[in-house]
């Protein structure tokens, strides 16, 4: 435990190619440490994430993903994009502080 909080684990998944996880990832761990959250990520595909959801707080995703997996999804393309960072933050923050 950290700051009070329990380590979080996040999956950060992408449709294909792992390089838009990985800016999404990056951030989400700067994100975290800054705000003293124990996170660990982790890096999938979107088809890999039923194998890997077990025990996860939160998935991001960098494609368009609909399927529920019984744990909360944020939509990451804002880390790529640059276009609304700041509500994409707000709302991993909202989750990990739970």
């Amino acid at each position: 435990m950290k700051g009070g909080f329990i380590m979080k684990k996040v999956i950060v998944a992408c449709g294909g190619a792992i390089a838009t996880s990985t800016v999404a990832a990056n951030k989400i761990r700067e994100l975290a440490k800054k705000e003293n959250i124990p996170v660990e990520v982790v890096q999938c595909r979107v088809s890999e994430l039923d194998s890997k959801k077990e025990g996860v707080d939160l998935i991001v995703t960098t494609a368009k993903v609909r399927k529920d997996y019984g744990v909360p999804v944020v939509h990451g393309v804002a880390f790529v994009s640059g276009i609304n960072i700041e509500g994409t933050e707000n709302k991993i923050l909202d989750i990990l502080k739970q």
